[in-house]
């Protein structure tokens, strides 16, 4: 893998990792879209640098992480629902 793949795979993961971080220690609550949007751009570039040279697990785990981060970003919520604040 050449220089740029691996600093674009590198990019993907550190947002992943930011996500999570921030979730757990109390930075990011995972219920707002930033939690969703990081999550899915890291998997989305995963997915991508996976395709090539072609990576069956690695796919699938970062195809499903990409279709359910963009899921909680765009799922329907019942109408006035709230969004909770961190605390």
């Amino acid at each position: 893998m050449d220089l740029t793949r691996q600093l674009i795979s590198f990019v993907g993961a550190l947002l992943i990792l930011i996500a999570y971080a921030g979730h757990q220690m109390g930075w990011i609550n995972a219920r707002r879209p930033t939690y969703n949007i990081l999550n899915a751009a890291g998997s989305l570039i995963l997915f991508w640098i996976a395709l090539h040279p072609f990576q069956v697990g690695f796919i699938v785990l970062e195809g499903v992480w990409t279709i359910i981060s963009l899921w909680a970003l765009v799922r329907p919520r019942p109408e006035g629902t709230v969004l909770p604040e961190m605390q």
